[in-house]
């Protein structure tokens, strides 16, 4: 960061190599233990826990690689792994929640040194400038903070719970629609309407000489309707990548996708693909409309079995195809099924419209907190 404004008096530009001790971080598969006293970060949150620890309590930690802008302040004694850096404050310099709100006004990706992954250098962190008044204006600062953000974040979490409450609304009335469906019309196994996998033989329709690919990162997770894709060199993407047709339900299958309910249906434009190994693509029948197909693998009663059928090593866990193939769905005609589908459009519409209103005052709320750090380190709180 450069001198890029006229600090108040008794303030001054210093740069951490001065007042931070910056701690790099060590491998943990050797001190894991469960119970042990210590948690072990990374730069997402615990991820285990440690008899042993690197960093002294009220520090800041900080990815080195991946999520690099995401500073975390931690108030205990922890272990912080290999990809994040442990921030440690000189206290008689500078106050550790000082620290801690000017990381959280820092953009570190302007200190990015990688092309695809991001990451940060000790050496470029050590540069940095940050305004630093004397530790009593410090403490004023951050108790005033404290005091501000307290409420701000009592809003935002009131907020998030009314867009929780909508969510949960949603998924009560997929689960009251397909129950009141299997006591009508009973239920049959999902491959009497559904093919696992494309039809041999079939190719993707090309644009413009490409071909669509959707990776993870491009499933809608929030509605399962909005998905994007990218085109791609047909060679890149047909040797090992899912095929899927017109129409196709894509079901994420590994950790934390399945969890985070990584399922959608194609876009209406394409007429067919490639996706990421990691998902399974379900074709209808003539018997199954592609859209009830779709919220019927969305709902959360059919999510939870998806999850709790996962087998592999923690952190890699995927869905078998088996459990795929053991589900159980109501297959009435294809006219209730639209309705049904019309219905939960509706629905679900309207939620949306609710959650919308939610998170742009959630983004109010935080742009709010963005304005007042940016006055808090100009001196003008």
């Amino acid at each position: 960061m450069s001198e890029l404004y006229q600090l108040p008096d008794g303030w001054e530009w210093v740069e951490w190599d001065g007042i931070v001790d910056i701690k790099n971080g060590k491998h943990y598969k050797d001190v894991i233990n469960p119970d042990g006293k210590y948690p072990i970060y990374g730069s997402g949150g615990v991820i285990n826990f440690a008899d042993e620890y690197l960093c002294n309590e009220d520090s800041v930690i900080i990815g080195r690689k991946g999520t690099i802008n995401n500073p975390i302040f931690v108030k205990e004694k922890f272990w912080n792994i290999d990809t994040a850096f442990g921030l440690e404050a000189n206290r008689n310099l500078l106050v550790p929640m000082f620290l801690y709100y000017f990381t959280q006004n820092f953009n570190f990706l302007d200190l990015n040194t990688a092309t695809t992954m991001p990451s940060l250098t000790k050496s470029n962190l050590q540069k940095i400038k940050m305004p630093l008044p004397p530790l009593t204006e410090q403490k004023r600062i951050v108790q005033k903070l404290n005091a501000l953000f307290e409420r701000i974040d009592k809003a935002i979490v009131l907020l998030q719970k009314n867009i929780d409450a909508a969510d949960s609304f949603m998924n009560s009335v997929l689960n009251d629609v397909f129950s009141n469906l299997e006591q009508n019309y009973g239920t049959q196994n999902i491959l009497d309407g559904v093919n696992i996998g494309s039809r041999v033989g079939y190719k993707p329709t090309l644009i413009d000489g490409k071909v669509p690919f959707i990776g993870m990162s491009d499933i809608d997770e929030k509605s399962g309707i909005n998905t994007k894709y990218v085109l791609e060199d047909y060679e890149k993407v047909s040797k090992g990548k899912v095929k899927f047709e017109r129409n196709a339900v894509l079901v994420g299958k590994i950790t934390p996708c399945t969890q985070n309910n990584k399922t959608t249906i194609v876009p209406t434009e394409i007429d067919g693909g490639f996706a990421t190994t990691e998902v399974y693509a379900l074709h209808s029948k003539e018997n199954m409309y592609p859209f009830y197909l779709n919220y019927f693998m969305r709902s959360k009663n059919v999510n939870d079995y998806l999850v709790s059928t996962m087998v592999g090593a923690t952190g890699r866990q995927r869905v078998p195809s088996e459990s795929i193939r053991a589900l159980k769905i109501s297959i009435p005609t294809i006219d209730i099924q639209k309705r049904a589908v019309l219905y939960f459009d509706n629905i679900s519409a309207q939620i949306e419209q609710v959650k919308s209103a939610q998170q742009q005052k959630m983004q109010n709320f935080l742009d709010l907190k963005s304005s007042i750090l940016d006055q808090a380190f100009h001196g003008k709180l």
